[in-house]
């Protein structure tokens, strides 16, 4: 690898991405892309600390599909080369308002998974050609098998989760690698207002830092994959299994 490393964070003000690019910010470059870029300081100065040798920040607008071959593109030439990129954007919803709403139901569906392809598909070429490089994408287990109560968000991360795991093999051999996350529910900044409706975290729940780390171990482990907890991996292949009147009961 090249003296200088760069990591793209594709979600510039995500909790988990900012954690997982802070375990691996020493010695690199760090780029975030996020709206309003230049309202990113406190983001910067943590990844400073962690030991990025320079942070640099771009905007991007996750639903602004038209513009992400071209932002790709340049970042790869700006900042190349690339060591990894974390795909760290999304949103929850209202499941509520998504099941009276198709905007807002279609919303969703836009940014956790067509804008995910939007910019998984640029990225995977251009790493291609680079002939190294990591992806990071973050699924869920809401998607292992979608649950009544969040089935819209579920629903994304079921083709999200899809849509990687046959990238992952159609980069095989490429010198690419992507390392797809299954994180369990996570208490943190994304589920704060449901939370305060009265909603639980559901068992086996995780925090952001719990993530990173994680995804940081087997980020250089060179894992293809990984569970946040690994304890949920046996527990969802036993979810599969329930009959469906008594999985649609389940709460989130």
């Amino acid at each position: 690898m090249p003296a200088t490393r760069t990591i793209l964070l594709f979600g510039g003000r995500s909790e988990i991405g900012v954690a997982l690019a802070r375990r691996l910010a020493a010695g690199r470059t760090v780029v975030l892309a996020a709206r309003r870029p230049d309202d990113l300081a406190e983001q910067t100065r943590a990844l400073l600390d962690a030991g990025a040798t320079a942070v640099h920040t771009v905007a991007f607008d996750a639903d602004d599909t038209a513009s992400h071959p071209d932002l790709v593109d340049s970042l790869f030439v700006e900042h190349g080369p690339i060591e990894a990129a974390i795909v760290a954007f999304g949103i929850l919803g209202d499941q509520a308002r998504a099941e009276r709403d198709v905007q807002h139901a279609l919303q969703i569906a836009h940014t956790d998974y067509l804008a995910q392809i939007s910019v998984l598909t640029p990225l995977a070429s251009a790493l291609r050609a680079q002939g190294s490089g990591t992806i990071v994408v973050f699924s869920s287990v809401a998607g292992i098998r979608v649950r009544r109560a969040n089935y819209v968000y579920g629903s994304t991360k079921a083709g999200l989760d899809g849509f990687a795991s046959g990238l992952a093999d159609a980069l095989h051999g490429s010198g690419v690698r992507l390392l797809l996350a299954r994180p369990g529910f996570v208490v943190g900044a994304m589920t704060a207002e449901l939370m305060a409706s009265g909603t639980k975290p559901a068992p086996l729940s995780v925090n952001a830092e719990q993530v990173a780390d994680a995804v940081a171990r087997a980020y250089r482990k060179g894992r293809a994959e990984v569970w946040i907890p690994w304890s949920l991996r046996p527990l969802f292949v036993g979810m599969r299994l329930l009959p469906r009147a008594v999985w649609r009961r389940l709460p989130r």
